[in-house]
């Protein structure tokens, strides 16, 4: 069973989200249009402190998607800043230390947002993108495509989960950056005739889709791990504790892993849309990553950037772990999630941990490798507000083997087994 995603009151939000996702009065041209978050106005314009703490440095932030009711599209202008250092989440995650082992060679994610630019920094060569797909107006396919498969640029330091991994970009919306269930079915169509290893969805649908459901259920048949964001970003205005919780789509098809955002303590934002069905959590608040112009650096936050998270922890796993299914792909990545009130991404376990077989006497997880520390990243956390930091509890191994005892239940239990006849009366 999913875990709720709880919400958090944390005033810090507004400096490690809703700002991040509009662009600087400075940078944007003089008719451009307003950005705004999905699906209400527009917010401030302003730079935001870099997530690398250095005193003076700000970034750009990167939006979610342009003014709905504007007349005329002006695209994301190209930012001049960049970052000098790794962020907090790329600590989070202990990527350094996981290209050691593995960095996603021969594995391909399907990235289904607002396109991304084949050319853009740390891109280059390991992106299709045909047609529509390679017009990222918008910027945040580009800007979650680096988190995935980006190489850091001039900046190995901010390469993505899976360096070496290829991005297959789609659209699943308009040039504005409005998800559309259309757009949405026919990319994950795409994807599973590409033979895609990973789909990450970034956008999440309020209502159920017939046709949706059936291309999600022949992708995972087809030997996709599907990866989705549990909910749409909340809106700029007004407050998430008068929106009741509910499922959005299609996070909630059966076998999907369900992402939600979380903040540099652990924590979901206080903002965040409450829904009953989230698998993990990921980094999702100052985050940089490049853009479809321009060599320079934005600041991200929200589902879709902790998506691009996941999927990239999916592509490392798959890469590490060619000879498994999707569905105990995803059932490492659940099994090996750092144990909290939503289990946090740990590609590094994830690659490193040996499972033991499901419901037989003895089954365990073991590492295959040193053991895993959180590391202490408060002092990169400054800029987005971090307050809290996590106690470790008894050594890494024994909360490894401890958690991946009940993760592989609930993993079970949601629905990651082979594709087969059960798989096929589920959808």
């Amino acid at each position: 069973m999913r875990r709720p995603a709880r919400r958090t009151t944390n005033a810090l939000y507004g400096a490690g989200l809703a700002a991040a996702l509009v662009l600087p009065a400075a940078v944007a041209p003089a008719q451009a249009a307003p950005l705004t978050r999905t699906p209400a106005g527009p917010g401030p314009l302003a730079y935001l402190p870099a997530a690398d703490g250095e005193k003076g440095q700000e970034l750009p932030g990167m939006p979610t998607s342009l003014d709905a009711r504007a007349e005329a599209v002006a695209c994301t202008p190209a930012s001049k800043e960049k970052a000098g250092k790794q962020d907090w989440s790329r600590q989070r995650l202990d990527l350094d230390r996981l290209h050691r082992h593995t960095t996603g060679q021969g594995v391909t994610v399907a990235l289904i947002s607002t396109g991304v630019d084949p050319g853009a920094e740390g891109l280059g060569g390991r992106v299709t993108a045909q047609g529509e797909a390679a017009d990222d107006c918008v910027g945040q396919g580009t800007f979650l495509a680096g988190l995935i498969a980006g190489d850091g640029g001039g900046t190995p330091t901010l390469a993505g989960v899976a360096p070496s991994a290829k991005i297959l970009a789609l659209r699943g919306t308009d040039r504005r950056g409005q998800p559309d269930a259309g757009l949405v079915t026919a990319a994950v169509r795409a994807a599973t005739a590409a033979r895609a290893d990973v789909i990450a969805v970034t956008v999440a649908l309020p209502a159920r889709d017939t046709a949706l459901t059936r291309a999600v259920a022949e992708a995972r048949r087809a030997g996709a791990v599907v990866v989705a964001a549990a909910t749409p970003e909340p809106p700029s205005r007004g407050s998430a504790e008068e929106v009741p919780a509910r499922a959005y789509w299609p996070a909630s098809e059966p076998g999907v892993l369900s992402v939600a955002d979380m903040l540099p303590a652990g924590t979901r934002p206080d903002k965040a849309l409450p829904t009953g069905t989230v698998d993990l959590a990921a980094p999702g608040a100052g985050v940089v990553s490049g853009g479809p112009r321009g060599s320079g650096h934005y600041l991200g936050a929200g589902v879709a950037v902790a998506t691009a998270y996941a999927a990239g922890a999916a592509a490392v796993v798959r890469a590490a772990h060619p000879d498994d299914s999707p569905a105990e792909a995803a059932r490492r990545l659940a099994a090996t999630a750092y144990p909290a009130d939503i289990p946090q991404v740990d590609a590094y376990a994830a690659v490193t941990t040996v499972l033991g077989v499901p419901g037989a006497p003895g089954g365990q997880a073991e590492r295959a490798a040193e053991p895993v520390a959180l590391r202490d990243t408060s002092d990169t956390d400054r800029a987005t507000g971090r307050a809290v930091l996590f106690v470790l509890l008894g050594s890494a191994g024994v909360l490894a083997v401890l958690w991946a005892g009940f993760a592989v239940k609930r993993a079970r239990s949601r629905g990651w087994r082979p594709a087969g006849p059960a798989a096929a009366d589920r959808s």
